[in-house]
């Protein structure tokens, strides 16, 4: 904590213009090797980013590496769940099909990738078929984006943070190997904790950048003092377990505080650099996505914690 701490105090609050992803990834990649936790590095990549877009960036890969340790910080992945009709088990058409050691295929499509087009491997949810109830039986499989089969398209810019590429996923008869299908159920151990893990390692980027700001401009210490303090708090809620009810209350909490703190900076952006303050007024939105899903999770929080045990 110390050393994340000294560098957020102590190292030049001057960003290096980042004029593209690849600007961004050999930033993000010189600060993983700085940083042991990923937590720390999306912290210390929302602080080194020119623009909250490149912050949400750093977040997102550290989120990634933070639920799968195994995952190389060399690399750059992108985690594919959402289909034509949405994000929940129900919605997954995608099929991982076949049977025994390298006779198994991927076969459908992904809606909405973030950095699809960036990443060197992809996390596909994937459906082998249906449960006696009649749920899907869904697996994560890890693939090669460059894989024969794979196309992924560029889709156009997202109103904020139009630097951060999202794509499209077709998927026709790739081959996997039985090795890169993840141990587990690809919902419940993977993409609903992710859910938790990406919003912490986010929220820590953005409370990087924004404390880079606040150096930057002047911002008044107390300020900065608050925004040290959330991101202590980010921090220790990064470090725990993302299925936990508790956890997930506090974190609820968290966000909470960081969006008050938020709007209280409001008077403060007339002292920061036009182009910063634009981009800002132009991306802050970031923050309200997800946020049903994060009504829904504290809502079940609530009720699993009030639950007689």
């Amino acid at each position: 904590m110390d050393e994340l701490l000294r560098f957020l105090l102590t190292e030049s609050p001057v960003p290096e213009p980042l004029g593209s992803v690849e600007d961004w990834w050999t930033r993000h990649l010189r600060l993983s090797s700085r940083f042991s936790l990923p937590v720390d590095v999306a912290f210390a990549g929302g602080f080194a980013a020119d623009r909250l877009g490149y912050a949400f960036a750093s977040g997102y890969h550290s989120a990634l590496r933070s639920l799968f340790p195994s995952l190389a910080r060399e690399h750059r992945y992108a985690l594919c769940v959402t289909e034509a009709e949405g994000g929940h088990p129900a919605a997954m058409n995608t099929r991982l099909t076949g049977s025994g050691e390298g006779s198994l295929r991927l076969e459908g499509s992904k809606a909405f990738v973030t950095l699809g087009t960036a990443a060197d491997e992809l996390l596909v949810v994937a459906s082998e078929g249906e449960d006696a109830q009649g749920r899907k039986r869904l697996r994560l499989v890890r693939i090669d984006s460059h894989r024969p089969g794979v196309t992924l398209t560029e889709l156009p810019p997202t109103p904020f943070v139009p630097e951060v590429p999202h794509a499209e996923l077709h998927l026709h008869e790739v081959t996997v190997a039985s090795g890169e299908v993840l141990p587990g159920d690809g919902y419940e151990r993977y993409v609903k904790p992710f859910r938790t893990v990406e919003d912490c390692h986010v929220f820590a980027a953005v409370l990087g950048w924004l404390f880079q700001v606040a150096r930057r401009s002047g911002w008044p210490d107390e300020v900065r003092e608050e925004l040290l303090a959330l991101a202590v708090t980010m921090r220790g809620l990064a470090q725990m377990d993302p299925a936990s009810p508790a956890v997930h209350l506090a974190l609820a909490g968290a966000i909470d505080l960081c969006r008050r703190r938020v709007d209280g900076l409001e008077p403060l952006w007339a002292q920061v650099d036009a182009p910063t303050r634009e981009r800002w007024e132009r991306d802050r939105m970031l923050l309200n996505v997800a946020g049903k899903v994060r009504a829904k999770r504290r809502e079940v929080a609530r009720q699993k914690l009030a639950a007689p045990s």
